[in-house]
Protein backbone atom coordinates (compact mmCIF):
# COMPACT_ATOMS: atom_id res chain seq x y z
CA UNK A 1 0.00 0.00 0.00
CA UNK A 2 1.28 3.52 -0.83
CA UNK A 3 2.34 5.41 1.69
CA UNK A 4 0.12 8.55 2.65
CA UNK A 5 1.68 11.95 3.02
CA UNK A 6 -0.61 13.62 5.21
CA UNK A 7 1.87 16.81 5.58
CA UNK A 8 2.47 17.05 2.10
CA UNK A 9 -1.26 16.73 1.85
CA UNK A 10 -1.93 19.47 4.32
CA UNK A 11 0.33 21.71 2.67
CA UNK A 12 -1.39 21.48 -0.37
CA UNK A 13 -4.03 22.84 1.25
CA UNK A 14 -3.13 26.19 1.93
CA UNK A 15 -3.45 28.30 -1.33
CA UNK A 16 -6.82 27.55 -0.18
CA UNK A 17 -6.94 30.05 2.68
CA UNK A 18 -3.44 32.23 1.57
CA UNK A 19 -5.99 35.76 1.91
CA UNK A 20 -7.31 35.06 5.27
CA UNK A 21 -3.57 33.50 6.87
CA UNK A 22 -1.33 36.60 5.12
CA UNK A 23 -3.95 38.77 6.77
CA UNK A 24 -3.56 36.94 10.44
CA UNK A 25 0.31 36.88 9.92
CA UNK A 26 0.50 40.96 9.16
CA UNK A 27 -1.82 41.25 12.17
CA UNK A 28 0.02 39.29 14.40
CA UNK A 29 3.47 40.47 13.07
CA UNK A 30 2.54 44.17 13.41
CA UNK A 31 1.43 43.39 16.80
CA UNK A 32 4.63 41.73 17.74
CA UNK A 33 7.00 44.51 16.69
CA UNK A 34 4.07 47.03 18.64
CA UNK A 35 6.06 45.26 21.74
CA UNK A 36 9.29 47.47 20.83
CA UNK A 37 7.71 50.27 21.22
CA UNK A 38 5.41 49.35 24.04
CA UNK A 39 9.07 48.19 26.01
CA UNK A 40 10.51 51.97 25.35
CA UNK A 41 7.53 53.63 26.50
CA UNK A 42 7.50 51.32 29.97
CA UNK A 43 11.22 51.67 30.12
CA UNK A 44 11.09 55.76 29.58
CA UNK A 45 8.43 55.95 32.23
CA UNK A 46 10.30 53.71 34.69
CA UNK A 47 13.54 54.94 34.21
CA UNK A 48 12.22 58.61 34.66
CA UNK A 49 10.46 57.89 37.68
CA UNK A 50 12.73 56.04 39.47
CA UNK A 51 15.91 57.82 38.53
CA UNK A 52 15.20 60.96 36.76
CA UNK A 53 13.00 62.26 39.65
CA UNK A 54 9.95 63.13 37.12
CA UNK A 55 6.50 63.29 38.42
CA UNK A 56 2.79 62.08 37.19
CA UNK A 57 2.69 65.65 35.44
CA UNK A 58 6.19 64.65 33.65
CA UNK A 59 5.09 61.21 33.23
CA UNK A 60 1.42 61.81 32.13
CA UNK A 61 1.84 62.29 28.01
CA UNK A 62 4.22 59.22 28.03
CA UNK A 63 0.91 57.43 29.87
CA UNK A 64 -1.26 58.45 27.26
CA UNK A 65 0.64 57.36 24.38
CA UNK A 66 1.28 53.44 26.02
CA UNK A 67 -2.26 53.45 26.55
CA UNK A 68 -3.29 53.44 22.57
CA UNK A 69 -0.08 50.68 21.82
CA UNK A 70 -1.44 48.70 24.23
CA UNK A 71 -5.43 48.58 22.61
CA UNK A 72 -4.27 48.60 19.54
CA UNK A 73 -1.81 45.54 20.23
CA UNK A 74 -4.15 43.49 21.90
CA UNK A 75 -6.94 44.79 18.77
CA UNK A 76 -4.50 43.46 16.10
CA UNK A 77 -3.98 39.97 18.13
CA UNK A 78 -7.21 39.39 18.24
CA UNK A 79 -8.36 40.37 14.81
CA UNK A 80 -5.38 37.84 14.03
CA UNK A 81 -6.69 35.14 16.09
CA UNK A 82 -10.25 35.80 14.05
CA UNK A 83 -8.87 35.68 10.74
CA UNK A 84 -6.77 32.59 11.32
CA UNK A 85 -10.04 31.04 12.77
CA UNK A 86 -11.49 32.15 9.58
CA UNK A 87 -9.28 30.17 7.56
CA UNK A 88 -9.49 27.35 9.24
CA UNK A 89 -13.18 27.40 9.19
CA UNK A 90 -13.25 27.40 5.74
CA UNK A 91 -10.89 24.54 5.40
CA UNK A 92 -13.18 22.51 7.27
CA UNK A 93 -15.85 23.22 5.02
CA UNK A 94 -14.08 22.42 2.30
CA UNK A 95 -12.73 19.31 3.33
CA UNK A 96 -15.91 18.20 4.78
CA UNK A 97 -17.15 18.92 1.26
CA UNK A 98 -14.44 17.22 -0.39
CA UNK A 99 -15.54 14.08 1.69
CA UNK A 100 -19.04 13.69 1.08
CA UNK A 101 -18.39 14.45 -2.66
CA UNK A 102 -16.10 11.26 -2.79
CA UNK A 103 -18.23 9.33 -0.58
CA UNK A 104 -20.52 9.70 -3.34
CA UNK A 105 -18.22 8.99 -6.04
CA UNK A 106 -17.39 5.51 -4.33
CA UNK A 107 -20.44 4.57 -3.83
CA UNK A 108 -21.84 1.92 -1.33
CA UNK A 109 -19.53 -0.60 -3.57
CA UNK A 110 -16.58 1.88 -2.48
CA UNK A 111 -17.29 2.28 0.89
CA UNK A 112 -18.61 -1.26 1.47
CA UNK A 113 -15.62 -2.35 3.79
CA UNK A 114 -15.59 1.03 5.78
CA UNK A 115 -17.43 0.97 9.16
CA UNK A 116 -20.20 3.32 9.30
CA UNK A 117 -19.16 4.47 12.93
CA UNK A 118 -15.55 5.58 11.81
CA UNK A 119 -16.92 7.27 8.24
CA UNK A 120 -19.25 9.72 10.81
CA UNK A 121 -16.15 9.59 12.94
CA UNK A 122 -13.68 10.93 10.37
CA UNK A 123 -16.26 13.51 8.90
CA UNK A 124 -17.27 14.69 12.61
CA UNK A 125 -13.89 14.40 14.76
CA UNK A 126 -11.15 14.24 11.91
CA UNK A 127 -12.44 17.42 10.07
CA UNK A 128 -12.60 18.93 13.24
CA UNK A 129 -8.91 17.64 14.08
CA UNK A 130 -7.95 20.59 11.02
CA UNK A 131 -8.30 23.58 12.95
CA UNK A 132 -5.41 23.50 14.82
CA UNK A 133 -2.92 22.91 11.89
CA UNK A 134 -4.86 26.22 10.31
CA UNK A 135 -5.58 28.84 12.92
CA UNK A 136 -2.48 28.06 15.46
CA UNK A 137 0.25 25.83 14.08
CA UNK A 138 0.81 27.91 10.82
CA UNK A 139 0.17 31.55 12.07
CA UNK A 140 2.74 30.66 14.99
CA UNK A 141 5.16 29.20 11.93
CA UNK A 142 4.37 32.61 10.05
CA UNK A 143 5.38 34.80 13.48
CA UNK A 144 8.49 32.91 14.18
CA UNK A 145 10.42 34.44 11.25
CA UNK A 146 9.31 37.88 11.69
CA UNK A 147 8.79 39.10 15.73
CA UNK A 148 12.10 37.73 17.34
CA UNK A 149 14.50 39.25 13.78
CA UNK A 150 12.78 42.70 14.19
CA UNK A 151 12.98 42.62 18.29
CA UNK A 152 16.71 41.33 17.41
CA UNK A 153 17.03 44.16 15.30
CA UNK A 154 15.70 46.84 18.32
CA UNK A 155 17.85 44.98 21.14
CA UNK A 156 21.14 45.08 19.29
CA UNK A 157 21.47 48.98 18.92
CA UNK A 158 20.67 48.88 23.29
CA UNK A 159 23.34 45.73 23.99
CA UNK A 160 25.31 43.63 21.45
CA UNK A 161 25.88 41.09 24.59
CA UNK A 162 22.40 40.58 25.00
CA UNK A 163 21.49 40.54 21.40
CA UNK A 164 24.39 38.03 21.26
CA UNK A 165 22.65 35.54 24.18
CA UNK A 166 18.95 35.81 22.42
CA UNK A 167 20.90 35.13 18.80
CA UNK A 168 23.07 32.03 20.25
CA UNK A 169 19.90 30.24 22.49
CA UNK A 170 16.77 30.64 20.05
CA UNK A 171 17.86 27.58 17.89
CA UNK A 172 17.47 25.51 21.43
CA UNK A 173 13.91 25.51 21.69
CA UNK A 174 13.07 24.66 17.95
CA UNK A 175 15.60 22.11 18.47
CA UNK A 176 14.24 20.27 21.53
CA UNK A 177 10.77 20.66 19.96
CA UNK A 178 11.68 18.73 17.28
CA UNK A 179 13.38 16.18 18.92
CA UNK A 180 10.93 15.64 21.62
CA UNK A 181 8.19 16.23 19.26
CA UNK A 182 8.97 13.08 16.47
CA UNK A 183 8.23 10.47 19.74
CA UNK A 184 4.93 12.63 20.31
CA UNK A 185 4.12 12.49 16.43
CA UNK A 186 4.19 8.73 16.32
CA UNK A 187 1.94 7.97 19.26
CA UNK A 188 -0.62 11.08 18.45
CA UNK A 189 -1.12 9.27 15.13
CA UNK A 190 -2.27 5.67 16.57
CA UNK A 191 -3.99 7.49 19.34
CA UNK A 192 -6.56 8.82 15.98
CA UNK A 193 -6.54 5.66 14.42
CA UNK A 194 -7.86 4.10 17.62
CA UNK A 195 -10.22 6.49 18.39
CA UNK A 196 -11.90 5.98 14.99
CA UNK A 197 -11.90 2.61 15.46
CA UNK A 198 -13.45 3.24 18.66
CA UNK A 199 -16.09 5.38 17.63
CA UNK A 200 -16.88 2.74 14.84
CA UNK A 201 -17.62 0.06 17.02
CA UNK A 202 -19.45 2.03 19.78
CA UNK A 203 -22.01 2.62 17.01
CA UNK A 204 -22.28 -0.73 15.42
CA UNK A 205 -23.04 -1.60 19.26
CA UNK A 206 -25.74 0.99 19.22
CA UNK A 207 -27.32 -0.24 16.26
CA UNK A 208 -27.21 -3.47 17.32
CA UNK A 209 -28.55 -2.98 20.72
CA UNK A 210 -31.32 -4.78 20.11
CA UNK A 211 -29.92 -7.89 19.01
CA UNK A 212 -27.62 -7.54 21.96
CA UNK A 213 -30.38 -7.08 24.64
CA UNK A 214 -32.42 -10.58 23.32
CA UNK A 215 -29.19 -12.59 23.77
CA UNK A 216 -28.13 -10.80 26.83
CA UNK A 217 -25.18 -9.65 25.50
CA UNK A 218 -25.08 -5.80 26.01
CA UNK A 219 -23.54 -6.15 29.70
CA UNK A 220 -20.33 -8.11 27.91
CA UNK A 221 -20.00 -5.38 25.01
CA UNK A 222 -20.17 -2.40 27.47
CA UNK A 223 -17.49 -4.04 29.13
CA UNK A 224 -15.74 -4.52 25.71
CA UNK A 225 -16.01 -0.81 25.20
CA UNK A 226 -15.19 0.14 28.78
CA UNK A 227 -11.36 -1.45 28.55
CA UNK A 228 -11.16 -0.06 24.83
CA UNK A 229 -11.82 3.16 26.76
CA UNK A 230 -9.79 2.94 29.43
CA UNK A 231 -6.78 1.73 27.30
CA UNK A 232 -7.63 4.87 25.45
CA UNK A 233 -7.60 7.00 27.77
CA UNK A 234 -4.04 5.23 29.49
CA UNK A 235 -2.31 5.78 25.72
CA UNK A 236 -3.75 9.22 25.76
CA UNK A 237 -2.20 10.02 29.20
CA UNK A 238 0.99 8.79 27.87
CA UNK A 239 0.76 11.36 24.78
CA UNK A 240 0.12 14.52 27.13
CA UNK A 241 3.03 13.31 29.65
CA UNK A 242 5.16 13.64 26.34
CA UNK A 243 3.47 17.02 25.44
CA UNK A 244 4.05 18.31 29.00
CA UNK A 245 7.67 17.30 28.99
CA UNK A 246 8.25 18.90 25.44
CA UNK A 247 6.64 22.37 27.43
CA UNK A 248 8.65 21.77 30.11
CA UNK A 249 12.29 21.76 27.87
CA UNK A 250 10.83 24.45 26.16
CA UNK A 251 10.09 26.51 29.47
CA UNK A 252 12.72 25.47 31.16
CA UNK A 253 15.57 26.82 28.33
CA UNK A 254 13.11 29.86 27.70
CA UNK A 255 13.73 31.33 31.67
CA UNK A 256 17.23 29.96 31.43
CA UNK A 257 18.21 32.29 28.38
CA UNK A 258 15.97 35.44 30.04
CA UNK A 259 17.81 34.42 33.73
CA UNK A 260 21.54 34.95 31.51
CA UNK A 261 20.16 37.66 30.29
CA UNK A 262 19.36 39.50 33.31
CA UNK A 263 22.51 38.50 34.96
CA UNK A 264 24.58 40.06 32.63
CA UNK A 265 22.53 43.05 32.51
CA UNK A 266 22.49 43.33 36.13
CA UNK A 267 25.95 43.21 36.67
CA UNK A 268 26.77 45.81 33.99
CA UNK A 269 24.21 48.36 36.26
CA UNK A 270 26.15 47.23 38.72
CA UNK A 271 29.70 48.53 37.30
CA UNK A 272 28.19 51.21 35.66
CA UNK A 273 28.87 50.18 31.96
CA UNK A 274 25.28 50.57 31.36
CA UNK A 275 22.53 52.71 32.09
CA UNK A 276 18.72 51.72 33.47
CA UNK A 277 16.53 52.55 30.61
CA UNK A 278 18.87 50.42 27.99
CA UNK A 279 18.79 47.65 30.50
CA UNK A 280 14.89 47.41 31.66
CA UNK A 281 14.54 47.99 27.59
CA UNK A 282 16.38 45.48 26.82
CA UNK A 283 14.99 43.20 30.31
CA UNK A 284 11.08 43.98 28.86
CA UNK A 285 12.12 42.91 25.21
CA UNK A 286 13.63 39.37 26.07
CA UNK A 287 10.19 37.51 27.14
CA UNK A 288 8.44 39.01 23.94
CA UNK A 289 11.71 37.71 21.63
CA UNK A 290 11.07 33.84 22.83
CA UNK A 291 7.09 34.27 23.09
CA UNK A 292 6.98 32.99 19.30
CA UNK A 293 9.15 30.52 19.76
CA UNK A 294 7.90 28.84 22.46
CA UNK A 295 4.04 29.59 21.11
CA UNK A 296 5.61 27.85 17.91
CA UNK A 297 6.84 24.91 20.06
CA UNK A 298 3.39 24.74 21.94
CA UNK A 299 1.51 24.87 18.64
CA UNK A 300 3.91 22.11 17.21
CA UNK A 301 1.94 19.28 19.28
CA UNK A 302 -1.20 20.97 17.88
CA UNK A 303 0.24 19.90 14.16
CA UNK A 304 1.25 16.45 15.18
CA UNK A 305 -2.54 16.06 16.18
CA UNK A 306 -3.66 17.20 12.79
CA UNK A 307 -1.58 14.82 11.04
CA UNK A 308 -3.06 12.17 13.26
CA UNK A 309 -6.56 13.59 12.19
CA UNK A 310 -5.59 14.13 8.44
CA UNK A 311 -4.56 10.69 8.19
CA UNK A 312 -7.92 9.41 7.42
CA UNK A 313 -8.92 12.08 5.78
CA UNK A 314 -6.07 11.60 3.08
CA UNK A 315 -6.60 7.46 3.10
CA UNK A 316 -10.63 8.17 1.78
CA UNK A 317 -9.99 11.28 0.06
CA UNK A 318 -7.06 9.26 -2.46
CA UNK A 319 -9.16 5.90 -2.48
CA UNK A 320 -10.12 5.22 -6.21
CA UNK A 321 -13.32 4.60 -7.39
CA UNK A 322 -14.68 2.00 -9.07
CA UNK A 323 -16.35 4.07 -11.75
CA UNK A 324 -14.40 7.36 -12.50
CA UNK A 325 -15.90 10.82 -12.52
CA UNK A 326 -15.15 11.34 -15.75
CA UNK A 327 -17.53 8.43 -17.17
CA UNK A 328 -20.45 9.37 -14.40
CA UNK A 329 -20.80 12.77 -17.00
CA UNK A 330 -21.10 11.08 -20.14
CA UNK A 331 -23.99 12.53 -22.52
CA UNK A 332 -27.26 10.69 -21.92
CA UNK A 333 -28.80 8.64 -23.47
CA UNK A 334 -33.10 7.94 -23.24
CA UNK A 335 -33.14 4.72 -25.23
CA UNK A 336 -34.31 1.85 -22.94
CA UNK A 337 -34.34 -1.88 -24.26
CA UNK A 338 -33.34 -5.44 -23.05
CA UNK A 339 -30.23 -5.30 -21.06
CA UNK A 340 -27.13 -8.01 -22.52
CA UNK A 341 -24.96 -9.11 -20.34
CA UNK A 342 -22.19 -10.27 -22.28
CA UNK A 343 -19.22 -12.44 -20.99
CA UNK A 344 -19.38 -10.23 -18.00
CA UNK A 345 -16.91 -11.41 -15.00
CA UNK A 346 -15.90 -9.37 -11.95
CA UNK A 347 -13.67 -9.79 -9.13
CA UNK A 348 -13.20 -7.69 -6.14
CA UNK A 349 -10.36 -5.89 -5.33
CA UNK A 350 -8.90 -9.05 -2.63
CA UNK A 351 -9.21 -11.45 -5.47
CA UNK A 352 -12.99 -12.84 -4.20
CA UNK A 353 -14.52 -13.54 -7.29
CA UNK A 354 -18.30 -12.51 -7.91
CA UNK A 355 -19.15 -13.57 -11.30
CA UNK A 356 -17.52 -14.86 -14.17
CA UNK A 357 -18.55 -15.22 -18.16
CA UNK A 358 -22.41 -14.17 -17.55
CA UNK A 359 -23.95 -14.11 -20.61
CA UNK A 360 -27.66 -13.80 -20.23
CA UNK A 361 -30.59 -10.78 -21.59
CA UNK A 362 -33.53 -9.36 -19.33
CA UNK A 363 -35.97 -8.79 -21.35
CA UNK A 364 -37.58 -5.01 -21.53
CA UNK A 365 -40.88 -4.73 -19.98
CA UNK A 366 -40.84 -8.66 -18.52
CA UNK A 367 -39.98 -9.55 -15.13
CA UNK A 368 -36.37 -11.91 -14.67
CA UNK A 369 -35.82 -13.59 -10.61
CA UNK A 370 -32.12 -13.82 -9.78
CA UNK A 371 -31.55 -17.38 -7.83
CA UNK A 372 -28.74 -19.41 -6.19
CA UNK A 373 -27.51 -20.10 -2.95
CA UNK A 374 -25.49 -17.26 -0.99
CA UNK A 375 -22.39 -16.13 -2.22
CA UNK A 376 -23.54 -17.47 -5.80
CA UNK A 377 -23.67 -13.72 -7.18
CA UNK A 378 -27.20 -12.49 -7.57
CA UNK A 379 -25.85 -9.26 -5.27
CA UNK A 380 -22.65 -8.67 -7.58
CA UNK A 381 -25.40 -8.41 -10.75
CA UNK A 382 -27.37 -5.97 -9.20
CA UNK A 383 -24.35 -3.89 -7.93
CA UNK A 384 -23.03 -3.79 -11.78
CA UNK A 385 -27.00 -2.92 -13.41
CA UNK A 386 -27.04 -0.29 -10.51
CA UNK A 387 -23.50 0.58 -11.71
CA UNK A 388 -21.63 0.96 -8.31
CA UNK A 389 -18.84 -1.18 -10.01
CA UNK A 390 -18.22 -1.76 -13.47
CA UNK A 391 -17.37 -5.27 -14.77
CA UNK A 392 -13.97 -6.09 -14.98
CA UNK A 393 -14.23 -8.46 -17.77
CA UNK A 394 -16.96 -8.61 -20.51
CA UNK A 395 -19.70 -5.62 -21.10
CA UNK A 396 -23.35 -4.81 -20.11
CA UNK A 397 -25.51 -3.19 -23.12
CA UNK A 398 -28.77 -1.39 -23.32
CA UNK A 399 -29.86 -2.53 -26.30
CA UNK A 400 -26.43 -1.61 -28.76
CA UNK A 401 -25.35 0.52 -26.78
CA UNK A 402 -23.01 0.17 -23.90
CA UNK A 403 -23.61 0.76 -20.41
CA UNK A 404 -20.45 2.49 -19.71
CA UNK A 405 -21.52 5.18 -22.73
CA UNK A 406 -24.57 5.83 -20.86
CA UNK A 407 -24.52 9.18 -18.33
CA UNK A 408 -24.22 8.28 -14.87
CA UNK A 409 -26.65 10.13 -13.12
CA UNK A 410 -29.42 9.63 -16.27
CA UNK A 411 -29.10 5.74 -15.62
CA UNK A 412 -29.60 5.96 -11.78
CA UNK A 413 -33.28 8.04 -12.98
CA UNK A 414 -33.87 5.10 -15.13
CA UNK A 415 -33.42 2.68 -12.05
CA UNK A 416 -35.64 1.73 -8.96
CA UNK A 417 -33.76 -0.43 -5.90
CA UNK A 418 -35.81 -1.64 -3.16
CA UNK A 419 -34.38 -3.28 -0.58
CA UNK A 420 -35.38 -5.86 2.33
CA UNK A 421 -35.16 -3.35 4.66
CA UNK A 422 -35.26 0.78 2.96
CA UNK A 423 -33.32 3.32 4.38
CA UNK A 424 -35.86 5.63 6.21
CA UNK A 425 -34.48 9.15 7.41
CA UNK A 426 -34.73 11.10 9.91
CA UNK A 427 -37.26 13.61 8.29
CA UNK A 428 -40.64 13.89 7.19
CA UNK A 429 -42.73 11.55 5.71
CA UNK A 430 -43.00 14.18 2.82
CA UNK A 431 -39.65 14.67 2.43
CA UNK A 432 -38.76 10.27 2.57
CA UNK A 433 -41.02 10.03 -0.36
CA UNK A 434 -39.95 12.33 -2.37
CA UNK A 435 -36.32 11.92 -1.98
CA UNK A 436 -35.86 11.56 -5.94
CA UNK A 437 -38.31 13.92 -7.07
CA UNK A 438 -37.21 17.16 -4.62
CA UNK A 439 -40.03 19.75 -6.32
CA UNK A 440 -42.66 17.33 -6.22
CA UNK A 441 -46.04 18.58 -4.96
CA UNK A 442 -48.52 17.44 -2.27
CA UNK A 443 -50.84 16.46 -4.97
CA UNK A 444 -48.34 14.15 -7.01
CA UNK A 445 -46.71 12.78 -3.72
CA UNK A 446 -50.30 11.38 -2.05
CA UNK A 447 -51.02 9.84 -5.74
CA UNK A 448 -47.77 7.71 -5.76
CA UNK A 449 -48.78 6.95 -1.96
CA UNK A 450 -52.00 6.07 -2.82
CA UNK A 451 -50.85 3.58 -5.82
CA UNK A 452 -48.34 2.30 -3.31
CA UNK A 453 -51.34 1.37 -0.72
CA UNK A 454 -49.45 3.59 2.05
CA UNK A 455 -51.73 6.88 1.91
CA UNK A 456 -54.19 5.11 4.13
CA UNK A 457 -51.84 4.99 7.09
CA UNK A 458 -49.88 8.07 6.55
CA UNK A 459 -53.49 10.04 6.96
CA UNK A 460 -53.57 8.69 10.13
CA UNK A 461 -50.45 9.89 11.54
CA UNK A 462 -50.35 12.58 14.17
CA UNK A 463 -49.28 15.45 11.42
CA UNK A 464 -49.59 13.14 8.07
CA UNK A 465 -46.95 14.36 5.60
CA UNK A 466 -45.08 16.37 8.09
CA UNK A 467 -44.80 13.55 10.34
CA UNK A 468 -41.11 13.50 11.33
CA UNK A 469 -39.79 9.98 11.38
CA UNK A 470 -36.95 8.50 13.88
CA UNK A 471 -34.17 7.10 12.79
CA UNK A 472 -34.46 4.02 10.55
CA UNK A 473 -38.20 4.69 9.98
CA UNK A 474 -39.52 4.94 13.82
CA UNK A 475 -42.27 4.47 14.63
CA UNK A 476 -43.53 2.89 11.11
CA UNK A 477 -43.79 -1.08 11.15
CA UNK A 478 -41.93 -3.10 8.64
CA UNK A 479 -44.79 -3.24 5.95
CA UNK A 480 -45.57 0.42 6.41
CA UNK A 481 -41.52 1.01 5.49
CA UNK A 482 -41.85 -1.06 2.50
CA UNK A 483 -44.70 0.88 1.15
CA UNK A 484 -42.92 4.25 1.60
CA UNK A 485 -40.57 2.89 -0.26
CA UNK A 486 -42.46 1.70 -3.04
CA UNK A 487 -44.15 5.14 -3.07
CA UNK A 488 -40.75 6.70 -3.22
CA UNK A 489 -40.15 4.36 -6.08
CA UNK A 490 -43.42 5.23 -7.65
CA UNK A 491 -43.55 9.21 -7.16
CA UNK A 492 -39.65 8.97 -9.86
CA UNK A 493 -40.94 6.94 -13.02
CA UNK A 494 -37.72 4.49 -13.60
CA UNK A 495 -38.72 1.96 -16.08
CA UNK A 496 -35.85 -0.46 -14.46
CA UNK A 497 -37.05 -1.91 -11.08
CA UNK A 498 -34.91 -3.94 -9.29
CA UNK A 499 -35.97 -5.68 -6.11
CA UNK A 500 -33.91 -7.74 -3.34
CA UNK A 501 -36.62 -9.88 -1.24
CA UNK A 502 -39.29 -6.42 -0.11
CA UNK A 503 -41.35 -8.78 1.24
CA UNK A 504 -38.90 -10.96 3.50
CA UNK A 505 -39.10 -10.32 7.54
CA UNK A 506 -42.92 -9.27 7.14
CA UNK A 507 -45.64 -10.53 8.33
CA UNK A 508 -48.63 -12.56 5.92
CA UNK A 509 -50.49 -9.86 5.69
CA UNK A 510 -48.25 -7.41 5.53
CA UNK A 511 -46.10 -9.21 2.99
CA UNK A 512 -49.55 -9.37 0.95
CA UNK A 513 -50.13 -5.41 0.86
CA UNK A 514 -46.81 -5.18 -0.44
CA UNK A 515 -47.27 -7.45 -3.37
CA UNK A 516 -50.31 -5.68 -3.95
CA UNK A 517 -48.10 -2.33 -4.02
CA UNK A 518 -45.60 -4.13 -6.04
CA UNK A 519 -47.84 -5.03 -9.12
CA UNK A 520 -48.53 -1.51 -9.56
CA UNK A 521 -45.15 -0.33 -9.26
CA UNK A 522 -43.57 -3.00 -11.63
CA UNK A 523 -46.48 -2.85 -14.18
CA UNK A 524 -45.16 -2.42 -17.93
CA UNK A 525 -41.55 -2.09 -16.71
CA UNK A 526 -38.17 -4.24 -16.87
CA UNK A 527 -38.10 -5.69 -13.56
CA UNK A 528 -35.15 -7.74 -11.76
CA UNK A 529 -35.92 -9.62 -8.54
CA UNK A 530 -32.97 -11.22 -5.93
CA UNK A 531 -35.18 -13.84 -4.21
CA UNK A 532 -33.67 -15.76 -1.53
CA UNK A 533 -36.67 -17.16 -0.40
CA UNK A 534 -37.96 -19.61 -3.26
CA UNK A 535 -41.61 -19.81 -2.70
CA UNK A 536 -42.23 -15.44 -3.37
CA UNK A 537 -40.93 -15.86 -6.88
CA UNK A 538 -44.83 -15.71 -8.10
CA UNK A 539 -45.64 -14.92 -11.80
CA UNK A 540 -42.60 -14.67 -13.70
CA UNK A 541 -40.94 -14.01 -17.08
CA UNK A 542 -37.50 -15.72 -16.50
CA UNK A 543 -35.32 -17.46 -13.76
CA UNK A 544 -31.95 -17.00 -13.63
CA UNK A 545 -30.01 -19.70 -11.69
CA UNK A 546 -26.50 -18.25 -10.14
CA UNK A 547 -24.17 -20.86 -8.23
CA UNK A 548 -20.70 -19.65 -7.43
CA UNK A 549 -20.31 -16.56 -9.89
CA UNK A 550 -21.55 -18.75 -12.83
CA UNK A 551 -24.75 -19.10 -14.60
CA UNK A 552 -26.29 -22.48 -14.46
CA UNK A 553 -29.69 -22.18 -15.92
CA UNK A 554 -31.72 -19.62 -17.34
CA UNK A 555 -35.24 -19.52 -18.65
CA UNK A 556 -38.86 -20.14 -17.69
CA UNK A 557 -39.55 -20.60 -14.16
CA UNK A 558 -42.40 -23.91 -15.23
CA UNK A 559 -40.00 -25.86 -17.95
CA UNK A 560 -37.45 -25.35 -15.14
CA UNK A 561 -38.81 -26.78 -12.12
CA UNK A 562 -39.97 -29.67 -14.13
CA UNK A 563 -36.22 -31.30 -15.17
CA UNK A 564 -33.61 -32.58 -12.86
CA UNK A 565 -31.82 -29.47 -12.51
CA UNK A 566 -29.99 -26.97 -10.02
CA UNK A 567 -33.22 -24.68 -9.67
CA UNK A 568 -35.22 -28.00 -8.77
CA UNK A 569 -33.23 -28.69 -6.19
CA UNK A 570 -33.57 -25.41 -5.03
CA UNK A 571 -36.81 -25.68 -5.01
CA UNK A 572 -36.89 -28.83 -3.07
CA UNK A 573 -34.18 -27.77 -0.69
CA UNK A 574 -36.58 -25.09 0.35
CA UNK A 575 -40.14 -26.90 0.09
Amino acid sequence: METLDTSAWLKAQRPQVAGPLRAAAIAGATAGSLAVVQAWGLAWVVDGAVFGGQGLTQLMPWLWVLLPVFALRAALQWRADRWAFQAAQQIKRSVRSRLLEQFRVLGPAGLAEERSGELASVLVDSVEGLEPYFARYLPAVALVGVIPLVLLVAVLPADWLSALVLLVTAPLIPLFMILIGNGAERLNRRQWRVLTRLGGRFLDVLQGLTTLKIFNASRREAEAIARSSDAFRRNTMAVLRLAFLSSAVLEFFTAISIAVIAVFIGFRLLNGEMDFFHGFFVLLLAPEFYLPLRNLGAQHHARMETVGAAEDIVRLLQRKPYIPPAVMERTPIPTLADIHFKGVGFRYPDGRLGLEGLNITLPAGRHTVLVGPSGAGKSTLVALLLRFIPPTQGQILLGSTPLENIGYADWQRKVAWISQRPRLFSTSVRENIRLGEPGADDRAIQTAAEKALAWDFIKELPDGLDTRLGDGGHPLSGGERQRIAIARAMLRYSPIVVLDEPTAHLDTEAEKQVRQALKSLTRNRTVVSVVHRLGGVGDVDQVVVLDAGRLVEAGCPDPLSQGVDRYQELLVKQA
